[in-house]
């Protein structure tokens, strides 16, 4: 897989946005990437070093849509949560005013 396609977006909530504090960082990335390519696309893309890479896949939900209320199931989808080296940060983490 490329790179490119591993991370898909950032997960920024109350919750990672605590553990952001710690350099502990959450991404939705592609359901069939591995740790391995995770660790490397995050280093790759945000120049920090990584300890650990934690994965947790997601099952999708169900979801009414439409005039007629049609019930869909979402996508499963896969986020990964990336420990880096103390002292180091991602930027699009940070909160503007603290």
């Amino acid at each position: 897989m490329k790179l490119p396609y591993i991370i898909k977006k950032p997960i920024i909530t109350e919750q990672s946005l605590k553990n952001a504090k710690d350099g502990e960082y959450t991404f939705d990335v592609d359901p069939s990437a591995t740790k391995g390519q995770i660790k490397q696309a995050v280093e790759t893309y945000f120049d920090v070093s990584v300890i650990r890479v934690r994965t947790a896949k997601l099952a999708g939900k169900p979801k009414r849509v439409g005039r007629l209320k049609k019930k869909i199931i979402k996508s499963d989808r896969k986020k990964a949560m990336v420990k880096v080296k103390s002292g180091q940060k991602i930027s699009i983490f940070e909160v503007q005013g603290q």
